[in-house]
């Protein structure tokens, strides 16, 4: 099937004139996830802002776990941060779902071996946003 210009031309202007728009969703979802987020089922909450692609999450209640978190990298609907807990490193993904509701689990952990890692594998929890 052949195009004429015109259509060319058409289809040029409307991926082009779409790109913005895009954006601007792409935009608000990402400021719609900043707020308190709770795991399901617990009283672990956290605090996440969304400031360009950097994800930044903060303990609310930590149900007397110490860990550290850097600042994390928001790409899309995906996140990933580093965290630090009891003598293991790991990444920690999180797919955004939607406003509201997000699946986290750990990408890495290390050492293996360590307990926190072992009952981490192949685990995910879900995030419900309250505010």
């Amino acid at each position: 099937m052949r195009y004429s210009k015109r259509q060319f031309l058409v289809t040029i202007l409307c991926c082009i004139f779409s790109m913005p728009v895009y954006n601007q969703i792409q935009s608000n979802l990402e400021s719609g996830w900043s707020g308190e987020w709770v795991a399901e089922g617990t009283i672990f909450k956290v605090g996440v802002e969304v400031e360009g692609s950097n994800l930044i999450v903060f303990q609310i209640e930590s149900m007397g776990f110490d860990w550290t978190n850097e600042v994390g990298e928001l790409k899309g609907n995906i996140a990933t941060i580093n965290v630090e807990y009891a003598g293991v490193k790991g990444i920690i993904q999180v797919e955004f779902i939607d406003e509201t509701t997000a699946s986290v689990f750990a990408a890495s952990c290390i050492p293996e071996y360590m307990v926190v890692c072992l009952l981490a594998k192949d685990q995910k929890a879900v995030f419900k946003k309250i505010f």
